[in-house]
C-alpha cells in the first residue's frame, strides 16, 4: 500500500516492474526494426518470443548480472533448439518425437539446480515456437538471427539495466557461521563456563542462516559440480560444529586437562582459517595438520581402559564430545578449502568422505542424473508428466491441425502444476482470465481493424502491463493480459480478425485440459507422497548402518566400509529425500488441503533428513581406521544399543509410510526408558562412548521426527 506521505510502489509490484520493463525494451528493440524497417516478419517474430522465453517464462534466480552469464552459456543452446524445432516440424511424427525427448531432457536439466530449472520453460518455449506452421526450412536463417538478436539484446539488458543488490553469498554465510564457532571454540578452549542462553541463540541463528530454506535461490550450492558439492559439505559441517560446541560445557567442566584444551584451541583456529580461506582464498591446510595432530593426541590419551589405568568414564565422556566437534572442524577446513579452490585444493581429502573431489566433471553430472532416474524422484516424475504432456498436445495439434497449436502447448507448459489440486485451480483461474482477455481481444480487434500503426503503439505499454501485474495478480490475470498481448502481436503479424480471440481460448482449453488429464495420471500428490516413501526408505536404509556399524565397531571388523552397496542405498535414499524436500516447499497442502481422509500428522522432515547424514557421517568416522574390538561388557552394550536404535528407526518408518497390512504399533515411537547411553561398562574404550555419542545424537534426531512441532522438546 501507499504509506502517508510517501509515493512509493510496493516492494512486489516494483520487482515485477523492473523486470517488465526490461523485458518491454529490450522485446520492442528487437521486434520493431525487424517487422517495419527491414520488413522480416520471421525474424521480428523470435526476437519478441527470445525474450519472452527467458525474460518472462523463465525464472532463474540471481541478480542481472548472474542471470547474464548464466544466459550467455545458454545461447548455444537456443541456437540447436530453434534448428532442432525447424527441422522436426516438417513431418508430425519427427515433431512428436522430438517433444518428448527435448521436454523430458529439458524438465529433467532441474537436477542441475536451480538455475536450469528456471531457464528449462524458456528453452521449452524456444523448441515449441518452431514446431508449428509455417513449416519453413529455408528461413532458419531468420529465425536464428531474431533468437540471437533478441538474446543478446535480453543479456545486455540484465547485466546493465535496473541492476539489483546482491545478497549474501552461501560463502559468505558459512564464514560468519565458521566465525561464530571460532569465539565459542576459544572461550571453551580458555574456560570451562558454559554458553549462556544468548550465545546459544547466535550459534543456533547462525545455524539457521545456513539451511537451504533460509538462502535465496540462486545462493544455494545446488549444482553437482565440485565447488558446490563441496559448498554444501562445508556448510552442512558448520551447522554440525555449532551444534557440538553447543552441547560441549555440559561436560566440558568435567575435564581440564591441556589435551582437551588443545583441541579445542586447534577448532577455534582451524575456523578462522576457514572464515578467511572461503573470504580470501587463504588455504587453511596448516591449521588442519594442527587439529589433526592434536586430535591424535587426545585421542591417544584416551584409548586405553579404565582397568589398565585410562581415564575413567567421565572423562572418556568428555573426550569423546571433543573428538566429535574436531572431527566436524576437520571436514569444515577441508570442505571450504575444495570448495574454494576445486581440484587444485591442498588440504588432505579423506577419499571415502570427499569422493567427488577428483571425479571429472561429466561424471558428476552422470551420477547426478543416475540418481534420480527413477519413478521416486520428484524431478523425474515432473520431467515425465511435462513431456507426456507437450508430446500429446503436439499430436493433436498435428493430427487435427489445431489452429495456432503454438498457443495450446504454451498453456501446457504455463498451466500444469505437480499437484491435481494446484494444476485443477490453476487451470480456472487461467480459463477464467483467458476468457476475459479473448472478450477484450476481441473488441479491439473489432473496433481497430487492419490498422497496424495502433496495434504498434499499444503492444509495449501492454507488455508492460502484462508482465507487471501478471506475476503478482497471480495466473487469472497473467492469462487474460497475455491474451491481448498475443492479439497485438499477431495483429501485426497477419491481416487480425476478432476469431482470433476465439481461437486463444480453445487452444487454452485444449492445452490445460491435457495438462489436466497428464496431472491426474502421473502422480497427481506431486512430493507429498513421494516425501514420505523416500523418508521412510531413508530411515530403513539407516537402520542396516546403524546394526553393520554397531557390530563392526564391538567386534573390531569395518564390515560397512564408505562405498559399500549398503552406503549406496542410503546415500540416495537421501539425495531422493532431499529433492523430495525442496519440491514440497513450493506446493500447497495435499490437494489443496481438501483431500479425503484423515490429514497425515505433522512431520519434521528436516530432522529425517539430518538423521540420514548423522548415519553417513559417523558410521564413516567410527570405522576409519578399521576399530580394535570391545572388551565383552563393551561390545554387548554398544550392539544392544545399536539394535534399539534401530528398532525405533523402523518403528518411525512404518509411521510415515505406513503399508496396507502394516500393524498398528503397540510400542511408543520414542523410546522414554531406553538409558543405556548412561552405562559406563567395565574397561570400555574411547570408541565405545563415541559410538554412544553417535547413538545418542540418532535417538535424538529420532524423538524430533516423533514429536509434533508445536511441542516442545
Amino acid at each position: 500500500m501507499w504509506g502517508p506521505g510517501r509515493a512509493r510502489l510496493p516492494a512486489a509490484y516494483a520487482a515485477s516492474g523492473r523486470r517488465a520493463l526490461r523485458v518491454t525494451l529490450v522485446a520492442a528493440a528487437g521486434f520493431y526494426p525487424f517487422r517495419y524497417g527491414l520488413d522480416r516478419p520471421v525474424a521480428a517474430t523470435y526476437a519478441l518470443f527470445t525474450v519472452v522465453a527467458l525474460g518472462g517464462l523463465s525464472r532463474i534466480p540471481g541478480t542481472g548480472r548472474q542471470r547474464a552469464a548464466f544466459m550467455t552459456r545458454l545461447l548455444p543452446v537456443c541456437w540447436v533448439l530453434v534448428a532442432a524445432g525447424t527441422w522436426l516440424s516438417v513431418r508430425t511424427w519427427s515433431a512428436v518425437a522430438g517433444m518428448l525427448v527435448v521436454g523430458f531432457t529439458l524438465a529433467f536439466c532441474a537436477v542441475g539446480g536451480p538455475r536450469p530449472a528456471g531457464a528449462a520453460p524458456g528453452l521449452q518455449l524456444l523448441y515449441i515456437l518452431p514446431s508449428f506452421p509455417p513449416y519453413d526450412p529455408g528461413s532458419l536463417g531468420d529465425r536464428l538471427t531474431g533468437t540471437t538478436t533478441g538474446a543478446v539484446l535480453f543479456i545486455a539488458a540484465e547485466a546493465l539495466l535496473f541492476r539489483e543488490p546482491a545478497p549474501a553469498p552461501y560463502r559468505e554465510r558459512a564464514a560468519r557461521a565458521a566465525l561464530v564457532a571460532e569465539r565459542w571454540a576459544a572461550r571453551l578452549a580458555s574456560a570451562p563456563a558454559a554458553l549462556t542462553d544468548a550465545d546459544r541463540r547466535v550459534a543456533q541463528e547462525a545455524g539457521q542462516s545456513l539451511r537451504p530454506l533460509n538462502v535465496p535461490e540462486a545462493e544455494r550450492p545446488a549444482g553437482p559440480g565440485v565447488r558446490d558439492r563441496a559448498l554444501t559439505h562445508t556448510g552442512l559441517a558448520v551447522r554440525t560444529l555449532l551444534g557440538r560446541l553447543v552441547q560441549l560445557p555440559a561436560v566440558r567442566g568435567r575435564d581440564t586437562a591441556p589435551e582437551v584444551s588443545a583441541v579445542l584451541r586447534a577448532v577455534a583456529e582451524l575456523a578462522g582459517a576457514t572464515a578467511a580461506c572461503l573470504r580470501a582464498q587463504a588455504s587453511p591446510a596448516a591449521r588442519l595438520r594442527e587439529l589433526a595432530a592434536a586430535r591424535a593426541r587426545l585421542s591417544a590419551g584416551s584409548a586405553g581402559p579404565v582397568s589398565g589405568g585410562g581415564p575413567p568414564p567421565a572423562v572418556l565422556r568428555c573426550h569423546a564430545a571433543v573428538l566429535e566437534a574436531a572431527d566436524a572442524a576437520l571436514a569444515m577446513g577441508a570442505a571450504a578449502d575444495l570448495a574454494v579452490r576445486g581440484r587444485h585444493a591442498t588440504a588432505d581429502l579423506p577419499p571415502r568422505r570427499f569422493w567427488y573431489a577428483r571425479v571429472p566433471a561429466p561424471l558428476l553430472w552422470w551420477h547426478r542424473a543416475r540418481g534420480h532416474a527413477g519413478r521416486r524422484s520428484v524431478f523425474f516424475q515432473n520431467a515425465v508428466r511435462m513431456a507426456l504432456a507437450l508430446t500429446a498436445v503436439r499430436l493433436v495439434a498435428g493430427v487435427d491441425t489445431l489452429p495456432h497449436g503454438f498457443w495450446a502447448m504454451l498453456a501446457t507448459l504455463t498451466l500444469t502444476r505437480t499437484t491435481l489440486g494446484e494444476t485443477w485451480s490453476t487451470i480456472r483461474l487461467a480459463l477464467a482470465g483467458t476468457l476475459a482477455g479473448a472478450l477484450v481481444s476481441a473488441g479491439v480487434l473489432i473496433m481497430v481493424g487492419s490498422d497496424t500503426a495502433v496495434y504498434a503503439v499499444l503492444l509495449p505499454v501492454w507488455m508492460l502491463a502484462a508482465f507487471t501485474l501478471g506475476p503478482v495478480r497471480g495466473v487469472g490475470w497473467a492469462q487474460g493480459l497475455f491474451t491481448v498481448l498475443v492479439a497485438f502481436v499477431f495483429a501485426q503479424l497477419a491481416q487480425p480478425t476478432w476469431r482470433l480471440a476465439e481461437v486463444r481460448v480453445l487452444d487454452v482449453l485444449v492445452g490445460s485440459a491435457i495438462g489436466a488429464v497428464f496431472g491426474v495420471l502421473a502422480w497427481p500428490r506431486g512430493a507429498h507422497d513421494e516425501l514420505r516413501r523416500a523418508a521412510a526408505d531413508l530411515l530403513r536404509r539407516a537402520a542396516e548402518i546403524v546394526v553393520a556399524t554397531s557390530a563392526s565397531v564391538a567386534g573390531g571388523t569395518a564390515a560397512v566400509p564408505t562405498g559399500a552397496p549398503g552406503y549406496r542405498s542410503l546415500e540416495r535414499a537421501v539425495v531422493l529425500a532431499e529433492s523430495a524436500y525442496a519440491q514440497l516447499q513450493s506446493e500447497p497442502a495435499p490437494f489443496g488441503g481438501r483431500g479425503h481422509g484423515p490429514r497425515p500428522p505433522p512431520v519434521d522432515w528436516q530432522a529425517t533428513l539430518i538423521a540420514g547424514h548423522h548415519t553417513l557421517w559417523g558410521s564413516a568416522r567410527l570405522l576409519e581406521p578399521s576399530p580394535a574390538p570391545l572388551g565383552p561388557g563393551a561390545a554387548e552394550s554398544a550392539g544392544v544399543l545399536g539394535e534399539r536404535v534401530a528398532g525405533r528407526m523402523l518403528l518411525v518408518s512404518a509411521a510415515l509410510d505406513p503399508g496396507d497390512d502394516t500393524p498398528a504399533a503397540t510400542t511408543p515411537l520414542v523410546d522414554p526408558g531406553l538409558d543405556g547411553f548412561a552405562a559406563e561398562p567395565p574397561g570400555a574404550p574411547r570408541r565405545y562412548y563415541a559410538t554412544v555419542a553417535w547413538l545418542d545424537s540418532l535417538m535424538t534426531d529420532l524423538t524430533r521426527i516423533a514429536r509434533p512441532p508445536d511441542r516442545p522438546a
